[in-house]
């Protein structure tokens, strides 16, 4: 039976971004869709999703704010990075079988065009184990943990690195990155429990829960030296109180601004905002698809860093694409600690 007539018989469920979210995501912003998988033309893939990784910038592209890429337009398939094999292809970039990544969205089958073809990232053998890191520790996640701290921050050895949302998918490989180049490595975070797990599993120095002390305070304990570097998640009042333990020519690699997402009112400057000119600390905003070119660089130091064990990633799993919605409310749950990762499909 041809690949064509398959096609016919199968059907490419679908979430669709129904409307915009006002505060937190609700499972009511996403449409549910079932819809044929097209015949394909020339220059086009078929591709079978596997793993469907949930991430902040999720709640950025369902908003229309100015942000580094087009928002998702409604009635559109929600945007997310996925893991996928190659079902058929009249591409002569890819052939049956090949593993990729790329922005391949909420749905069980993404048929790409000639044109974005070329923002896929094919994962040649041996292939990651788990398979799922390439969504995780060797792919966006890693990779921007990597540059981020490395290209951004510039770490050098005995210097003080302090980052927000540290049991994050993000934040807990910077942690980790940043021990290995020899910095002493401050994490903050929302419970005591992933305090424990910061500094007992991942080898951070120092952890506070910002929720039960004074973060002012507790940086000066854990800081004693004042901060080189934060590199920043969250945004907020947490970017403030950090930023009066600056030293001289700081740098803050901006990652992200987690705390705002949600906001439904204007979200207000940072009030030490004079200390970044006091101080001459550089910080500098960035996207992962800056480094495009670079990857190969990050997954070959990630991947070396791994099978040593020199890092380490907590995933956890949700299975079916049909609980996606859900799951992604997780993201902004002060419980979650890790990668969030939707299995869609099994390889074989």
């Amino acid at each position: 039976m041809s690949n064509n007539v398959e096609n016919k018989r199968r059907v490419n469920r679908q979430f669709l971004l129904l409307s915009r979210p006002i505060g937190d995501i609700k499972e009511s912003n996403f449409e549910y869709k079932e819809v044929p998988i097209p015949t394909l033309n020339e220059g086009e893939v078929l591709i079978r999703n596997l793993y469907l990784s949930l991430d902040p910038t999720n709640r950025i592209w369902m908003s229309d704010m100015v942000q580094y890429m087009p928002p998702v337009e409604l009635g559109e398939v929600m945007r997310g990075v996925a893991m996928g094999v190659v079902e058929e292809s009249k591409n002569s970039n890819l052939r049956s079988g090949d593993i990729v990544t790329g922005l391949l969205g909420w749905q069980d089958y993404a048929v790409l065009k000639e044109e974005p073809v070329n923002f896929i990232t094919k994962i040649h053998p041996p292939l990651p184990n788990p398979l799922f890191t390439a969504v995780g520790l060797l792919g966006a996640t890693g990779v921007t943990a990597y540059f981020g701290l490395l290209d951004i921050g510039q770490p050098k050895p005995g210097e003080t690195v302090v980052v927000s949302a540290a049991t994050g998918a993000v934040g807990s490989v910077v942690g980790q990155i940043a021990a290995i180049k020899g910095c002493r490595v401050v994490g903050i975070t929302s419970s005591d429990e992933k305090c424990q797990w910061l500094t007992s599993s991942l080898g951070f120095d120092a952890a506070i829960n910002y929720k039960n002390t004074d973060l002012n305070s507790a940086l000066a304990i854990a800081c004693p030296k004042g901060v080189d570097i934060y590199f920043d998640n969250v945004g907020g009042s947490i970017l403030d109180t950090v930023m009066s333990h600056l030293n001289l020519f700081a740098r803050i690699p901006l990652c992200g601004l987690i705390s705002t997402y949600n906001s439904t009112e204007p979200v207000p400057g940072p009030y030490n905002f004079g200390l970044i000119l006091m101080k001459r600390v550089r910080i500098q905003g960035f996207i992962i698809s800056d480094y495009r070119n670079r990857w190969h660089e990050a997954i070959k130091d990630l991947g070396q860093w791994m099978e040593s064990g020199k890092i380490k990633q907590e995933y956890e799993i949700v299975e079916g694409l049909e609980n996606a919605p859900k799951a992604i409310h997780k993201l902004f749950n002060a419980n979650k600690i890790g990668k969030l990762i939707v299995k869609i499909s099994s390889l074989n």
